[in-house]
């Protein structure tokens, strides 16, 4: 810590504390508040005021106590440690507060972001005379049975390595290396290093997106994917199910890391994501989820400025890992709780509020914290994606609030869940009216070449037959549905087989709760095959009752449990089925 220069206490409103005077003190500095050292950061100058937003509860202080700087921006530390590990809103470890001041956090309390006493099983990947740069992989650290750290140099960092150490067992602040930069001075390099989180990291550039992240949940792969890199909101009031569909994606997508920021959430739902998390198995290596999985609880009876901070140390934390190669999905829930720690502290501030009393650049907080992810080119040239899903809390369950409304914009995927489609137990329950992707038309080469070509135009046939149920049902609730012609009675039956035996999943069924692409496929094939030889039944002048007295529809409903993920072949017999009820048809009303 560099105490070189202090300041003295003028005026403390909640979490905002002012200095009166002309300080040495820089915008966006870290600093330390009063005799319990708590950590601020400078957020606003002038020739007689600093304003320091303080991250811990500011009760007990007083004008005249000291503020003391650090010489340094709000950090993290980055290191092995970081996964299987949970933080606060400031990168501080729970577990360490929990033994040292209990159930609560002590104010003040200062312990290390990571254990700086175990020692790691090194592999050191570089050598005597190398010339390396920002991003060059100069160790690898097992950190859990499901990830290898890779620990890299620092961006803006370069130059030719005159001291290796071998391999061997290393903490994090061990020497590992030592380089000769440009200007002949040199630089000891450990398996940590530490970076500014309000700053993006440094990258060669961007791809587009082209690969989507493939979630095992059937509405959002088939009509509304989203991409490695991208971004996506799920916005719904409460009790609709936003934690457990993030909860669904972080266990079964195919991203390598997960990062889950519980921000501004209550405490007792906080405390079951922590439990569900630690007991969760990884579908893919049998291993405990939390192997690949960094989780930041910040709840709502913590101070109200962390909360506004943790979302940057979540998506720090994922930057670092995609330069490392790796994909990584960022579970922010919730954004909402977020933007009213930014309200709170704006009215602290006296700022002129906007829309709702919320700050007028929450815009731009907003697409500043979604404009980090991307699908890109790392410094060391490999390629790694940072993908955000975002809760939305809207009051009262208002997509026309401006959480809501300013995330549209910079978001390409939006997921609206519908609180009639919860209550009556329809999960996900993402609505397919009011949900969105831009990604479709960039995904659609991957799904033709890794899939199939008839992918993408059977998930069209299937929003085309939804969107004609939506307006038939506006005629039903007139005048009924006998006065419709047969033709139009098949589309409600279609959309029914569609809406219970596709796009509702059950998270509790071993076969159902995660399916892979190939049966998502086969599964709409055999819909559209069905609604194809019932359209010719109709044109034959069957009635649709007729069609009905069969249990042909309800046992395509029962595909999504009735074939097992691995025996896709089953699914012959159903086009078998379908032929058979066509024939039997004919033959009793031919």
């Amino acid at each position: 810590m560099n105490n070189t220069y202090t300041g003295t206490i003028y005026g403390i409103n909640g979490p905002v504390v002012y200095i009166k005077g002309k300080t040495a003190f820089k915008m966006g500095e870290m600093v330390f508040v009063g005799p319990e050292k708590l950590v601020g950061e400078i957020i606003a100058l002038t020739s007689d005021i600093t304003t320091i937003q303080v991250y811990e509860e500011t009760s007990g202080l007083k004008p005249g106590d000291i503020v003391y700087s650090t010489g340094s921006a709000i950090f993290v530390t980055l290191a092995p440690g970081i996964i299987n590990n949970i933080f606060d809103g400031i990168e501080r470890p729970l577990k360490s507060i929990a033994e040292q001041s209990g159930i609560y956090i002590s104010r003040g309390i200062s312990v290390d972001s990571l254990d700086t006493e175990r020692k790691w099983n090194t592999h050191i990947t570089i050598k005597e005379g190398d010339y390396i740069y920002g991003g060059t992989i100069i160790a690898t650290v097992p950190e859990t049975p499901a990830v290898t750290h890779k620990s890299m140099v620092p961006p803006y960092v370069e130059g030719k390595v005159i001291w290796t150490a071998s391999d061997g067992e290393y903490t994090i602040n061990d020497k590992i290396a030592t380089i000769e930069l440009k200007d002949g001075s040199k630089r000891d390099l450990t398996l940590a290093q530490k970076w500014p989180i309000r700053v993006p990291r440094p990258i060669s550039g961007k791809h587009p997106s082209s690969i989507p992240l493939v979630t095992g949940q059937r509405i959002l792969d088939t009509l509304f994917p989203i991409a490695k890199g991208g971004t996506a909101a799920i916005p719904g009031g409460f009790g609709t199910g936003k934690t457990m569909s993030q909860h669904q994606i972080a266990k079964w997508s195919d991203a390598d890391i997960i990062i889950y920021i519980g921000c501004g959430e209550r405490g007792n739902e906080m405390t079951e994501v922590l439990e569900d998390f630690s007991k969760l198995k990884d579908p893919k290596s049998g291993n405990p989820l939390m192997y690949r999985t960094t989780l930041i609880a910040n709840t709502s009876n913590m101070p109200v400025a962390a909360r506004e901070a943790s979302i940057y140390t979540g998506i720090t934390l994922a930057e670092y890992y995609r330069d490392m190669g790796y994909h990584v999905a960022i579970m922010a829930d919730s954004t909402s709780r977020w933007a009213e720690a930014l309200r709170e502290l704006s009215g602290r501030l006296e700022e002129m509020p906007a829309e709702e009393g919320f700050p007028a650049y929450l815009a731009s907080k907003l697409s500043a914290f979604y404009e980090r992810a991307g699908y890109v080119e790392n410094l060391n040239h490999t390629e790694g994606s940072v993908s955000i899903i975002g809760a939305v809390s809207p009051q009262g369950g208002d997509f026309s609030e401006p959480v809501t409304q300013n995330t549209k914009r910079f978001v390409r995927c939006f997921w609206g869940l519908d609180k009639s489609l919860a209550y009556a137990r329809h999960f996900p329950a993402i609505h397919w009216l009011t949900s969105y992707s831009e990604y479709v038309n960039d995904l659609a080469p991957w799904y033709d070449e890794n899939v199939s070509p008839d992918f993408i135009p059977y998930r069209n046939s299937l929003l085309a037959i939804l969107n004609q149920e939506s307006s038939l049902i506006e005629i039903v609730k007139l005048i009924g549905s006998d006065v419709l012609p047969d033709d139009q009675k098949l589309t409600l039956e279609i959309a029914r087989v569609i809406r219970l035996g596709f796009l509702q999943q059950n998270a509790f069924h071993k076969d159902d709760t995660c399916v892979p692409l190939k049966k998502q496929l086969l599964m709409m094939r055999t819909i559209l095959y069905l609604d194809k030889r019932a359209k010719a039944l109709i044109s034959l002048g069957m009635p649709m009752s007729v069609l009905k007295e069969s249990n042909i529809f309800d046992r395509v409903i029962a595909i999504k449990y009735d074939i097992p993920n691995d025996h896709l072949e089953y699914f012959d017999k159903y086009k078998t089925y379908i032929d058979d009820f066509y024939d039997e048809v004919i033959r009793k009303n031919g």
